[in-house]
């Protein structure tokens, strides 16, 4: 990379968007861990550093420290709230328990101009999350800026491109913050901010090819936006050497297995390997209600099938998949290096050992919504790209209870009616996920003169910015009127439709 920015990991639940925030000044920036020490980190020739928060106090026994190498490397730093302390405590100041924490919204005041703060106002609306702060700081170390109740909410080492913030600018709660951050990347630290997907495409197909060579790669495709674009990066470098793999659980939305079939394998000329396991799937399954249990049958057997369809290809050294950097900073523990240990429902995980295949993964340094600008890029269609979230066990987990064809094919029906109007109604590409749920309950209803007894489906529509948390959207009266009129009348052998109105927490956002 031609210039990055480091963020070591000191366990904050906001690490992931310090990342996301210094890539969307166009600097590319990568998470590691704390431990990583000051020779490590001049080998990777970053041009800057930023110390992440975190739940620890500075002086506990066995808190996460630095290497003070760090500082001394002549690389601009940024502590943030456990960083800044860090910082402070490296320099001779302290660090104690707040007399009031601060939790929530503050009135940042700047007392000093520096490039940290250029072109912002004098005040400032920040997100605090502290237990301890800074309670002096020693000479050689400058007071930027302050709050009520926090003395030194931003300093900087004199002399030095050393700098420090109580406050969390990487929050949406910090309106400003992301100028904050801007300010140290392009102004402190000197970047370019030349960092962008078509950049990052080319370098990646020049690595591609110079890793794989004239070997063969197999990838499992699950039609998802990861697996997708990944598909589509690698045919991009290598073309036929790469074979993807596409099972059909039976799990799968209505057309689904149509849809991926004419994309992939027809339109963009890819070698798709279709394997139609419907029945295999839903014969394991049979009479299994217990969510758990269903999520390990169909990701066992979705092994199973996987490793026979690749036993059945010759030559093949690299296995891909769609791993995308959350997964990578997930698996990442904070005495530890980021680690390819990935969990098991979201890639292709468990396969038999005499399947030693090496591991590709393309997309293992992007974020969600970069690798839906590389799909962009590489001239997938929107409704891959900004295809909402599908479970790893599809419909499995969406149909409450033991899942039957017949029983499956009515979820899948009306899923597709509510889908549709979604998008009709111009909604899909703005609500995180909209979907429907079986219910293995049947109600009485009247449908002419006629008594029925049937099965009951649920409307869930969820607006969200990551899947952590989520909130139930209103749809208007006359959507919900219109699903619920066409669901019912097209649909034999449902007679009810309810809506889903809880948020997330405390409810999940898929019901099993």
């Amino acid at each position: 990379m031609k210039e990055s920015i480091v963020v070591l990991d000191y366990g904050s639940q906001y690490c992931q968007l310090i990342a996301r925030r210094i890539r969307e000044c166009h600097v590319y920036s990568q998470v590691i861990s704390c431990n990583t020490t000051a020779e490590e980190i001049s080998a990777m020739s970053p041009k800057g550093i930023i110390l992440s928060g975190g739940p620890a106090s500075v002086y506990d026994s066995g808190a996460p420290q630095l290497d003070p190498g760090i500082l001394e490397l002549g690389i601009p730093v940024l502590g943030i709230c456990y960083g800044m302390q860090l910082l402070v405590k490296y320099n001779g100041g302290n660090v104690s328990t707040a007399p009031e924490r601060e939790y929530g919204r503050a009135l940042l005041q700047i007392k000093n101009s520096s490039r940290l703060f250029e072109g912002m106002e004098p005040e400032q609306t920040v997100w605090m999350s502290h237990g301890d702060k800074v309670t002096m700081e020693p000479e050689c170390i400058e007071t930027l800026a302050v709050t009520a109740n926090c003395e030194f909410a931003a300093c900087k080492l004199k002399g030095k491109e050393l700098y420090g913030i109580q406050f969390h600018p990487e929050v949406v709660h910090s309106p400003n913050g992301i100028q904050v951050i801007r300010n140290f990347c392009l102004n402190i630290c000197g970047c370019e901010g030349s960092w962008n997907m078509a950049s990052f495409i080319e370098e990646s197909v020049k690595k591609i090819r110079e890793t794989v060579g004239k070997e063969r790669v197999i990838l499992g495709l699950s039609g998802g936006v990861d697996s997708s674009v990944a598909a589509a990066l690698l045919h991009k470098a290598i073309g036929h050497q790469l074979t993807c793999i596409f099972v059909n659980n039976g799990l799968l939305r209505k057309n689904e297995a149509e849809r991926v079939q004419d994309l992939f394998g027809r339109n963009l000329k890819m070698n798709l390997r279709y394997i139609d396991a419907s029945d295999r799937f839903l014969e394991k399954l049979a009479g299994v209600d217990e969510p758990e249990k269903k999520r390990h049958v169909i990701g066992n057997e979705f092994i199973n099938v996987f490793a026979d369809a690749a036993r059945s290809l010759d030559g093949v050294k690299y296995l891909a998949q769609g791993t995308t950097y959350p997964d990578v900073i997930e698996s990442m523990s904070i005495n530890g290096n980021p680690s390819a240990v990935i969990k098991s429902h979201h890639n292709v995980g468990g396969l038999p050992k005499d399947l030693k295949f090496e591991l590709l993964e393309p997309l293992r340094m992007l974020f969600k919504d970069e690798v839906r600008e590389v799909g962009r890029e590489l001239g997938l269609p929107d409704e891959v790209i900004l295809r909402q979230p599908f479970p790893g066990p599809g419909l499995g987990v969406r149909h409450l209870g033991a899942v039957t064809k017949r029983t499956l094919d009515l979820l899948r029906d009306a899923d597709e009616i509510f889908v549709e109007e979604i998008k009709k109604a111009g909604l899909y590409f703005k609500v995180w996920q909209a979907f429907c749920v079986f219910l293995p309950v049947k109600t009485v209803g009247v449908m002419g003169d006629h008594r029925t007894y049937d099965y009951v489906v649920a409307l869930r529509v969820v607006e969200s910015q990551d899947g952590m948390t989520a909130d139930w959207v209103n749809l208007p009266d006359a959507l919900l009127r219109r699903v619920s009129s066409r669901i019912i009348n097209e649909v034999p052998g449902l007679n009810r439709v309810v809506l889903d109105i809880t948020s997330k927490p405390p409810s999940t956002i898929e019901w099993e």
